[in-house]
């Protein structure tokens, strides 16, 4: 027996748009911790991470930080106007 999906009611407004469009840098930042994560777990099975793979993660991560702090700012000063 196939299950259908419930059809959608609504399509993302304007506002909504613009909420993803702002938080899409952390969005980003974030795929590529997953994506550095995944790799250490594969170089697992071929002797460990090399010392590039936990490069790749350390600066994923702090690009993942700095966007997050980024839109913190852009919403606190936001808040503040």
């Amino acid at each position: 027996m196939r299950k259908h999906l419930a059809p959608v009611a609504a399509e993302p407004t304007a506002a909504d748009l613009a909420a993803i469009d702002r938080e899409w840098p952390v969005i980003a930042a974030e795929l590529d911790v997953l994506d550095a994560e995944i790799t250490m777990l594969y170089a697992e099975d071929h002797g460990g991470p090399s010392p590039l793979d936990w490069r790749r993660l350390r600066r994923a991560e702090a690009r993942a930080t700095r966007a997050a702090a980024d839109l913190g700012a852009r919403t606190d000063a936001h808040r503040a106007a």
